[in-house]
């Protein structure tokens, strides 16, 4: 059977809110919990679920459950980490826990990343998604009667704002905070250009993905990527603006202390060669590849 992410179902039980493990974040309606198991969110074993994948997945970590603050029903989860390895155990397991948790109506938002971390980053996004969706829900329930003057209506991640360097810009960027820390570096001299460049793409039947760089010397670039496994999570934003807007924020995270030149830089030849390959696989693309400028020499 079908389920949506208000559906309160038959699977799914209410975290209680005085068991000392209290919520980190209180938002828009919503509580946020770390570090539970898939088994405290689910009664019992669900139709369809294999006595295999149900043993797996019930021992799973889920990095950030968020509930409905009056009834303390799981409404989604989020899992930032590291990417697993093709065909090993993680991998299996993630795919577990997948298959649970669409049984019984969790909707699922997996974020993959070489240098995020659900401890360090996942406050920042939990809270950043919960606005989105705030936003989404209050334009979507606005009645709008267009017309043919009618400006498009203004998405989330492009309203308009003070951004911290004091430029204006899109407020609801994830990834503000690492382009002024791109200048800073840039002013310092530990980088040779201030701008944090990217690219996003979505993947047909699969993942977003978002890739952001910075130009560390004449031929060397610091490039991150992060891949977006949406299941029912993410409004107000498309989900590969998202994957680059996270790329962004891992770039930041690596100008902290950035005082030596890093080791683990990407040359700019090589650094175009995985974009054009990129491109070359544009057919497996949901929405297209938008990025030609970045392949002209």
């Amino acid at each position: 059977m079908a389920r949506t992410d208000s559906d309160d179902g038959a699977w799914l039980r209410a975290l209680p809110d005085d068991t000392g493990r209290g919520p980190v974040l209180r938002r828009h309606g919503h509580l946020v919990h770390t570090d539970r198991r898939l088994g405290e969110l689910v009664h019992r074993r669900p139709p369809g679920v294999t006595g295999n994948q149900w043993s797996a997945a019930v021992r799973a970590g889920l990095d950030l459950v968020v509930c409905a603050a009056d009834t303390g029903h799981p409404r989604f989860a989020v899992e930032v980490g590291p990417p697993a390895v093709p065909g090993g155990a993680q991998q299996r397991e993630r795919r577990m826990t997948d298959v649970v948790c669409a049984a019984v109506g969790l909707p699922l938002l997996r974020i993959s990343s070489p240098t995020l971390r659900a401890g360090s980053h996942g406050r920042q996004i939990v809270g950043y998604l919960l606005d989105a969706r705030h936003y989404a829900a209050l334009t979507s329930a606005e009645p709008v009667t267009p017309t043919p003057h009618s400006p498009p209506p203004v998405g989330f991640r492009d309203i308009l704002g003070r951004l911290p360097d004091g430029r204006r810009g899109p407020v609801n960027d994830l990834g503000a905070l690492a382009r002024a820390a791109a200048v800073e570096a840039y002013v310092s001299g530990h980088l040779v250009d201030p701008i944090v460049r990217g690219l996003h793409v979505r993947w047909t039947d699969g993942p977003a993905e978002g890739w952001s760089w910075v130009t560390v010397g004449p031929d060397s670039c610091l490039v991150e990527r992060v891949s977006v496994r949406d299941h029912r999570v993410v409004r107000g934003v498309p989900t590969a603006r998202l994957a680059e807007d996270l790329a962004a924020v891992a770039i930041g995270e690596r100008l902290r202390g950035f005082d030596t030149v890093p080791t683990d830089v990407v040359s700019r030849s090589q650094l175009r060669a995985d974009i054009l390959a990129l491109r070359s696989r544009r057919d497996e693309f949901a929405d297209g590849f938008a990025f030609e400028h970045l392949c002209v020499d």
